[in-house]
């Protein structure tokens, strides 16, 4: 898809392990750009973790300003059910607010067992 250079578009970045998520929005900046898209018009968002971003999509989307918006973050699997319940929130909420509000929305959040997959994957 060439996107014509109007498009608003925020890219909402979950910070937590940011060694992997950095990685996240650099992907996410260089094929908006590829794409024809403005940098102008990019903007990012920082949220402290993936639980976190389904309110910031929320606020985003209610805002009106942006045409789609790109969803970020990694969760790594630890020895506690932590990363269950995150997972499973942010993948809810990112999909509860999208639908919600018609707009674009893509969800790159990893959900990884190991560190390792994740830097895979980013």
């Amino acid at each position: 898809m060439r996107l014509n250079g109007n498009e608003k578009v925020a890219i909402i970045n979950g910070r937590f392990n940011h060694i992997i998520t950095d990685r996240l929005v650099e992907g996410a900046q260089d094929a908006f750009k590829r794409h024809g898209g403005n940098e102008d018009n990019l903007d990012l968002i920082l949220v402290p973790g993936a639980f976190e971003i389904p309110f910031a999509l929320q606020k985003a989307l209610q805002s009106g300003k942006y045409d789609a918006v790109c969803c970020v973050g990694a969760v790594i699997r630890g020895s506690t059910p932590h990363f269950d319940y995150i997972s499973a929130e942010a993948t809810k909420g990112i999909a509860s607010a999208t639908m919600e509000h018609k707009v674009p929305v893509s969800n790159g959040v990893l959900t990884t067992n190991t560190i390792e997959q994740a830097i895979e994957r980013a």
